[in-house]
């Protein structure tokens, strides 16, 4: 089989593990730099450039698509899509899950647990805002975030005042949510692939800081969750549309709160906290949907 796997560096963990993993069970990959990529875009014979050449014949596509290129890269996903390419999570899912406010609300409908989260252009009255999510300490974030950058911690009434109002003078979208202190700066990454979480691990955050992120000194260990946290994890991806997600809960008072549904999740931390071969697992659904042309169902909002 031939795999083109998307990754503006062929140098990452994640990408190096997803070419040996493929390169042992015998298929032929080629890295690909999305920005590097231009198309052809017509009814008749669509078709990839890159670097001087035509990319063609390809089975598979696995995505590892940045958030900073999110707009680009899946538009080339689009077209591999176009050319009968099996793509291991669709552009369609990826732009959904990037989404923070469409993903909150696509997960809200359909009963996924959540914390309570508020949202505004330009409200009125900020301290009912605040009230609306329950009151200080409350989290607040940038839509456009990622690896914990633009993410807040309000510990006052105050405090949640003064940074809701200075990121709206700064005409930037964002999310107001209730703090979870029962977490105790943990969460769970629940790796999902096909209709499984194939791996699991907690990640706490360092002393004085309230981000669990691995990238802001986070630590990683291996969690053993619970069916309730395994079916929203599922569930979650499912609802995304993604075959192969990064679930991160919380564990709060009321069960499990889903944070966010990643489309493209490190490989790095999960491996080595758990042991596991996850490249591996994500070649196997390859070989398995790409003979089959399967997809997950389209159009979920």
């Amino acid at each position: 089989m031939k795999i083109a796997i998307l990754s503006r560096n062929p140098t990452l963990y994640s990408t190096r593990r997803l070419v040996e993993a493929a390169r042992m069970r015998g298929h032929d990959t080629k890295v690909v730099d999305v920005l590097r990529c231009y198309m052809n875009i017509t009814s008749h014979a669509p078709s990839i450039h890159y670097r001087g050449e035509e990319l063609r014949d390809f089975d598979a596509v696995i995505p590892r698509i940045g958030a900073s290129v999110t707009f680009y890269g899946t538009a080339v996903l689009r077209q591999f899509e176009m050319l009968g390419v099996y793509p291991l999570n669709e552009s369609v899912a990826i732009t959904r899950a990037r989404d923070k406010l469409r993903s909150v609300q696509l997960l809200s409908r359909k009963g996924i647990g959540l914390p309570i989260t508020g949202f505004a252009h330009a409200p009125d009255d900020v301290e009912d805002l605040i009230k609306m999510v329950g009151g200080a300490p409350l989290v607040i974030k940038l839509l456009e975030g990622t690896q914990g950058i633009g993410v807040v911690l309000a510990e006052t009434q105050q405090a949640a005042e003064s940074v809701v109002e200075a990121f709206m003078g700064l005409k930037v979208n964002i999310l107001v949510q209730e703090y979870i202190k029962e977490a105790n700066g943990a969460d769970i990454r629940c790796f999902v692939i096909g209709d499984k979480v194939v791996a699991s691990m907690k990640r706490q955050a360092k002393p004085g800081e309230f981000r669990s992120n691995l990238h802001r000194g986070g630590s990683a260990s291996l969690i053993r969750i619970t069916p309730e946290e395994r079916s929203t994890a599922t569930r979650a991806a499912k609802i995304m549309g993604l075959n192969v997600a990064g679930v991160d809960i919380l564990r709060s008072n009321h069960g499990p709160v889903v944070m966010e549904v990643n489309s493209s999740p490190g490989l790095e931390g999960i491996e080595r906290a758990t042991g596991k071969d996850i490249a591996s697992q994500m070649i196997e659904l390859v070989e398995k949907n790409a003979v089959l042309g399967k997809t997950r169902t389209r159009g979920q909002g």
